[in-house]
């Protein structure tokens, strides 16, 4: 079985799964249904394919995971505090940060972690200049602001030494992918 062909069964797997948490019936119609879905989505609205590359190095990983479980308590406390405490409300702000990330799955994964952040929003992002626009609250000092952009640079150190270290990275050529995908 080719990988492209495994991929597709996973996806279609995946979809169907989660067409039966959706109708939370394990059921024949229900699995039809879902696959039906998952084949119509799979085949007539297929997504471009990514180019991946890299690898994943296990340690690196476990430190992202590690630290992002870490932002993920200390900001949850620190937005918690924010709508609890007394006084007007907390100072908020568009941060411009860039991610020197080479991979646009990574730059997602990125994107998608300071998403997850609560405080954070990504409101755009310059995919060319990999820039991000990040909303973010409880911003009232410029302490504040260098700790957000600490964790910016953090968790794209995080990112390239889990996925993009230079030693395992082989640039891949556009227009021979293009022909190989068609």
């Amino acid at each position: 079985m080719t990988r492209q062909r495994l991929l597709r069964a996973t996806t279609v797997a995946w979809l169907v799964a989660v067409w039966l948490l959706l109708w939370g019936t394990l059921s024949a119609a229900n699995v039809l249904s879902g696959l039906a879905v998952a084949l119509v989505i799979t085949f007539l609205l297929p997504l471009p394919t990514v180019p991946v590359q890299g690898k994943p190095h296990l340690l690196a990983v476990l430190r992202l995971l590690l630290n992002v479980n870490w932002w993920l308590v200390r900001s949850s406390i620190q937005v918690a505090w924010l709508t609890l405490r007394p006084g007007p409300p907390p100072r908020a702000a568009v941060l411009r940060a860039r991610l020197n990330l080479k991979s646009d799955l990574v730059l997602a994964l990125g994107v998608n972690i300071l998403n997850l952040t609560p405080g954070t929003l990504v409101l755009e992002i310059d995919q060319a200049r990999r820039l991000v626009y990040v909303h973010v609250l409880g911003v009232g000092s410029p302490g504040s602001v260098d700790a957000f952009y600490t964790q910016v640079t953090d968790l794209e150190r995080l990112l390239v030494n889990a996925f993009e270290r230079d030693a395992d990275w082989q640039p891949v050529a556009r227009d021979s992918e293009e022909g190989a995908q068609r």
